[in-house]
C-alpha cells in the first residue's frame, strides 16, 4: 500500500471506529474495507476511492463532481452503484465522511436483506 492509501484507510477506520464487524481486504486492486462481510469502500492505487451505493440514489450521487461510474479494466462499466471518486477529493476536509456515510447507507439496506 502507498502511503497515501495508508492514510486515507486509517482516516476510513477512524470514521467506522463503532462498526463491530470490521476488516481490511486486498480486493480489486486496492484495500477495502469490509462491515457485515459486505464491501463498503475500497482505496485503490493511485488513491481514488471505490464506493458502493444504494442505485436509486446515484444518479444524484453522479452529480457531484468527484464521482465517476467506476470502470473495471480499460473502459468497461462497473455494474450500476459503483461510484469511483478522485483521489484529489480525498484530502482532509474533503467528503471523504460523506462517502463512506453513503456506502454505509447501501451496507445497512444490504444487510437487511434487501440486495
Amino acid at each position: 500500500m502507498t502511503p497515501e492509501q495508508t492514510v486515507i484507510v486509517q482516516r476510513i477506520h477512524t470514521l467506522l471506529a463503532d462498526e463491530p464487524e470490521l476488516r481490511e481486504v486486498s480486493m480489486f486492486g486496492g484495500r477495502s474495507i469490509m462491515v457485515n462481510g459486505k464491501m463498503v469502500v475500497s482505496v485503490r492505487k493511485g488513491g481514488t476511492l471505490l464506493v458502493r451505493v444504494n442505485t436509486d440514489q446515484l444518479e444524484e450521487y453522479l452529480e457531484r463532481p468527484e464521482a465517476t461510474k467506476a470502470l473495471m479494466g480499460s473502459g468497461r462499466e462497473m455494474a450500476p452503484g459503483w461510484i469511483e471518486i478522485a483521489a484529489d477529493a480525498l484530502s482532509e476536509g474533503g467528503p471523504l465522511s460523506f462517502w463512506v456515510g453513503a456506502a454505509m447507507d447501501y451496507n445497512r439496506f444490504v444487510a437487511r436483506g434487501k440486495p
